[in-house]
């Protein structure tokens, strides 16, 4: 009797709605702390960014101008498809999480990985019900001299590269993933380097809850190698990241310097993460929209 081999699976690129192989033709081994591998993911290079800039430029005028309230719903349906995966979520974080020699963290143990899952759901729960209620809370009517009105409402950027930190994989993915796209930005992600799995499967999720193609992209590779084109890229609006070393974050800033785009770097503590106070705030949307004000003629 011969022996079965398994297929081993490999994520692809999640690039304009569609799952695209990178076009470098690289790939990277996600390893059980055994030497088993567990899965290939594509190995994304700086075609494949540009690519992922073209499908969001495509995408957001579109998602921007959307109604909030739809904009809330498709990151309700969002939770609700990572709710079904709940398991796979867990079992992704747990294997990369064994994989390499590493410092406690949030989801060392089973129980741990769901917790971190259950709180990525929560953040996009909150910032699905944050969509059409932050413009009261950011904007606001601005006492004038005159017969007139004057208001200040908050409008979305336009495309937003999120840098994913290594901890914790999923929760900090979404965290800065979220607060952009309830404001109707488009988003170009890049997975964490170390724990890539979980962002792979959320590229699955986008593509079966409603997210309109191009909205969200997703690559995974060696963040090293993207940071740079992704900062100097003239149609990305903003980055935002975290917990990045000094010299990533030096290398962003010296990009976005050249083309004068808005760069949030946030250094959040592990425990920080599950903290409502500091994750779930309307104020973390505010980098990611610019304010217009409007003069109106009052009916007096």
């Amino acid at each position: 009797m011969s022996t079965r081999l398994e297929v081993t699976k490999t994520y692809k690129l999640f690039i304009g709605g569609k799952f695209p192989r990178t076009e470098s033709g690289r790939s990277l081994k996600i390893e059980s702390a055994e030497g088993e591998v567990l899965a290939h993911l594509c190995h994304a290079s700086r075609k494949d960014l540009r690519d992922a800039v073209e499908a969001a430029a495509k995408a957001q005028p579109g998602w921007g101008g959307a109604t909030p309230y739809n904009r809330g719903q498709v990151l309700y349906r969002m939770a609700e498809m990572m709710e079904g995966k709940r398991e796979e979520f867990a079992e992704a974080i747990l294997a990369t999480s064994k994989s390499r020699a590493r410092p406690k963290r949030l989801a060392a143990t089973r129980r741990g990985a769901l917790n971190e899952v259950d709180a990525t759901i929560d953040r996009l729960v909150c910032f699905g019900g944050w969509a059409d209620k932050y413009a009261q809370v950011l904007g606001c009517n601005n006492p004038v001299a005159g017969p007139h009105y004057n208001f200040t409402v908050p409008e979305p950027t336009g495309i937003v590269g999120v840098v994913a930190p290594d901890e914790p994989p999923l929760l900090g993915l979404i965290s800065l993933i979220a607060p952009p796209l309830c404001a109707g930005n488009a988003v170009i992600a890049i997975s964490s380097d170390l724990h890539p799995l979980p962002a792979a499967i959320l590229g699955e999720v986008c593509a079966t809850s409603d997210v309109p193609a191009g909205v969200v992209n997703i690559l995974t590779g060696q963040r090293n190698e993207l940071l740079e084109h992704l900062a100097n890229h003239r149609e990305v609006n903003a980055i935002s990241a975290a917990n990045l070393s000094r010299q990533a974050k030096a290398t962003l800033e010296l990009g976005a310097a050249e083309n004068v785009k808005r760069v949030r770097v946030d250094t959040i503590r592990e425990e920080e993460w599950l903290d409502e106070d500091v994750c779930h705030s309307p104020w973390r949307i505010e980098p990611f929209v610019e304010m217009k004000t409007i003069w109106h003629p009052s009916a007096t």
